[in-house]
């Protein structure tokens, strides 16, 4: 345990955030070209991310509560704070690199998600318009109970039937 392990874990987790880009992404690019069938199996390989993502986060809290005690910061240190506390430049620039690399990383994924929720919106709201166009006109039901259809003239009876 100590500041090697909790480096490794920031990788891992850069690893993961990385990936969710990518999956993110593919979402986008699944949208964008109106393949609206794939989207389940995408959301899904997003959610198995989120899933890893969240227990290297509380692998990395246990790590980063360890190496704060050992550096005499206090146990519920940030990342920020663990490199204010580091003993030399060698980890401060290595916990520094990492803050930086996962602040970009999270931008990236709040700028794709919040795009891919306009467009998920937007196909929504075409969707809706399109069925409430095609919906019948009020009216009676023929004589299978099914909607009958608004039209007009004249109409033929057969009751010979």
């Amino acid at each position: 345990m100590g500041a090697n392990e909790l480096s490794t874990l920031l990788w891992r987790e850069r690893e993961l955030l990385e990936l969710l880009l990518f999956k993110l992404e593919e979402e986008q690019l699944l949208l964008t070209a109106g393949k609206g069938k794939w989207l389940p199996f995408a959301t899904r390989e997003v959610e198995q991310v989120l899933v890893r993502l969240r227990k290297a986060g509380m692998e990395r809290t246990v790590e980063s509560a360890a190496v704060a005690h050992e550096w005499g910061a206090k146990d519920d240190a940030t990342l920020r704070d663990l490199v204010a506390a580091a003993p030399g430049d060698a980890w401060r620039d290595i916990l520094q690199s990492h803050l930086t690399a996962l602040t970009g990383l999270t931008a990236q994924i709040a700028d794709i998600r919040d795009t891919n929720l306009t467009y998920l919106r937007a196909a929504s709201r075409s969707t809706q318009e399109t069925l409430a166009g095609m919906s019948p006109a009020a009216g009676g039901y023929n004589g299978a109970g099914s909607p009958a259809m608004a039209g007009t003239g004249a109409h033929l009876f057969d009751r010979r039937a």
